[in-house]
């Protein structure tokens, strides 16, 4: 069977090439939306997946870089507390995965079923989607997220829709490696039009120099903002479980067992402290990838390596950044109408699979509860001055989600069941 470990070294390179080609839309998606810098997200994702190379003695062939989940509480503490203090809380979250690491190497993956079951970790990715969803609509219109206009409302439609568009028949329609683009596609289009238009700033293009270090930003430590981010990150803990299992079922290992999910989990969380650490955004394993590797049948962690290289080697390019950085709002905003609305899916998929019963009466709470607390805005403190704590979002939504699961009678079903995620 052709799986990539006897590959020359040039196949290797332009292997790895194409996975970081995969992974490229969603990866500087993500912090163009939060507002961070795409080169330092390159950056980290690149530091990220070698760290976790690391620690799994290179054993299995993902790629991390910048998780959605986070999307929603890294612009709402960047807005409350600064950039510096958020990246703090992403360093924190990253000893969450750390922790949960270590507790799977010492009581099994028994704790995590009972803590993180399908009933709160599908209400509190449900909440992850729809909360940003008004912000998506505004982008889409030529609107800043927060309803400022950027641009006028028929030009921002003519450049979102067909963005959106694309990346919809992409995703439905397109065949081979082709299929596993869809947000690079919507982009391109997007910025097409949007010269079209004349609405891209290539002044800043053109004075961004070609070389250039990446805008690192360190981190500082706020108790606040470390509360309000930490919570998060168990979602996508459970979404680093899923892709391991996935990705062991397409290269026939079991990737739990070795190297362990234990070190998988320590390696996603080393990298998304280390990303914190440098200011970008947290990593998580990319399906896309997953699904490259499917489709090539190259199950080569090293190729992952050789992605991890060109990501790290992009990021000092100044001219690329900048370039990025001057895509305009309505075609993030476009794309994001479905992204957005794919991860709320994916919550609602995670209760279908396991066959959450919404007619149980605890079922209905823990579900009903969570979606409140976590579109609703709802805020438990005062949150006014700097001082002030308050726990709101997403943040909110998933600590009351697992105390109702462990309070509520009835918790004891995940001894019934093994690990699917």
């Amino acid at each position: 069977m052709q799986d990539g470990f006897n590959d020359p070294l040039w196949r290797q390179v332009v292997s790895g090439a194409q996975m970081l080609f995969v992974a490229f839309g969603a990866l500087v998606l993500m912090p163009l939306i939060t507002g961070l810098d795409p080169n330092v997200a390159l950056f980290t994702a690149g530091i990220g997946t070698l760290l976790f190379q690391l620690v799994t003695g290179r054993q299995v062939p993902v790629f991390l870089a910048s998780s959605f989940a986070f999307i929603t509480p890294i612009i709402l503490a960047k807005g409350q507390f600064g950039l510096a203090e958020t990246m703090g809380g992403v360093m924190a979250a990253g000893f969450v995965y750390t922790f949960m690491g270590l507790m799977v190497k010492i009581k099994g993956t028994g704790f995590i079923d009972r803590m993180l079951p399908p009933v709160v970790i599908g209400p509190v990715i449900i909440s992850i989607g729809l909360a940003m969803a008004p912000i998506a609509a505004n982008m889409a219109m030529g609107k800043g997220g927060d309803g400022t206009a950027l641009m006028p409302y028929k030009t921002a439609m003519l450049i979102s829709m067909p963005a959106l568009l694309t990346t919809l028949i992409v995703a439905v329609f397109g065949k081979g490696i082709f299929r596993l683009v869809p947000i690079i596609s919507g982009v391109l289009v997007g910025f097409a039009l949007s010269f079209a238009f004349g609405v891209v700033d290539t002044a800043r293009i053109a004075a961004a120099p070609w070389l250039e270090i990446p805008n690192f930003t360190a981190p500082a430590f706020n108790w606040q903002a470390i509360l309000f981010i930490v919570p998060v990150a168990l979602a996508p803990a459970i979404e680093h479980i899923g892709g391991v299992i996935a990705v062991g079922s397409v290269t026939g290992r079991d990737y739990l067992k070795k190297p362990g999910l234990h070190r998988t989990l320590l390696g996603d969380g080393l990298a998304t402290t280390a990303a914190g650490l440098f200011g970008g955004p947290p990593n998580t394993t990319y399906a896309e990838v997953t699904g490259a590797v499917m489709l090539t049948k190259n199950y080569n962690p090293k190729i992952m390596t050789w992605a991890a290289v060109f990501a790290i080697t992009l990021a000092f390019i100044g001219k690329f950044g900048a370039l990025l950085q001057s895509i305009p709002v309505p075609v993030m905003g476009g794309i994001l109408c479905l992204l957005f609305g794919s991860i709320a899916a994916v919550g609602m998929n995670t209760m279908i699979r396991h066959k959450i019963d919404l007619g149980e009466a605890r079922n209905l709470v823990i579900v009903s509860v969570t979606l409140v607390f976590g579109i609703g805005g709802v805020l438990i403190g005062s949150g006014d001055g700097p001082d002030d704590w308050g726990l709101k979002g997403i943040a909110l939504c998933a600590i009351v989600a697992i105390a109702l699961n462990l309070i509520l009678p009835g918790n004891d079903s995940w001894k019934h069941k093994k690990l699917d995620v």
